[in-house]
């Protein structure tokens, strides 16, 4: 009979923990060829860019509740890098002009979020990190410059704005962002 030791245990434990690491850290192959937008999955919340060339929505395909991007010129997902985590649910995805900026819902220990992807930087923010309240159907500006968001706060649903400022970059409709 073949037995572990409690050594080759935890080493084979490690190997198989790396590796299913780097399988989850893969980035998801893709066809090139055109995909259809639905699935057998749910697949539900749009919200179309304000050119109409991309759409958002939140699908439970890959395993786990995800926002997936869809270029409709392309007829292909986008990939979305660092948008969707393991340990939280995406939701209410909201896309600004040419979806460079998604804002969205993000719960990870159970506390909504309402996060800001940029699709040129890869990078997610939180806008509402030690908000005091309950948070949720965010939406963004055409040109990304604000973000509205139901807000409980005051114990009441109530609507509050993020203004970004006049020094970001704008998702303008001609594709050359302004400052």
């Amino acid at each position: 009979m073949n037995r572990f030791t409690p050594k080759q245990s935890i080493h084979r434990w490690l190997t198989l923990s790396v590796a299913s690491l780097a399988v989850a850290c893969s980035p998801v192959n893709r066809t090139l060829e055109p995909v259809a937008i639905n699935s057998r999955y749910t697949d539900e919340q749009p919200a179309l860019s304000g050119n109409g060339r991309f759409l958002a929505f939140v699908s439970n395909r890959e395993g786990s509740r995800n926002i997936l991007l869809y270029d409709r010129q392309t007829q292909q997902y986008v990939n979305l890098p660092y948008l969707n985590r393991p340990d939280a649910v995406a939701d209410s995805p909201s896309i600004s002009n040419t979806a460079r900026y998604i804002v969205y819902i993000a719960s990870d220990r159970g506390r909504p979020e309402v996060e800001l992807y940029d699709r040129v930087t890869k990078r997610p923010e939180v806008l509402t990190r030690g908000y005091v309240g309950w948070v949720r159907n965010p939406s963004i500006s055409p040109d990304g410059r604000y973000i509205v968001f139901e807000s409980g706060r005051r114990g009441q649903w109530d609507i509050e704005m993020i203004d970004r400022g006049p020094t970001i970059e704008l998702d303008r409709l001609n594709g050359v962002p302004s400052k």
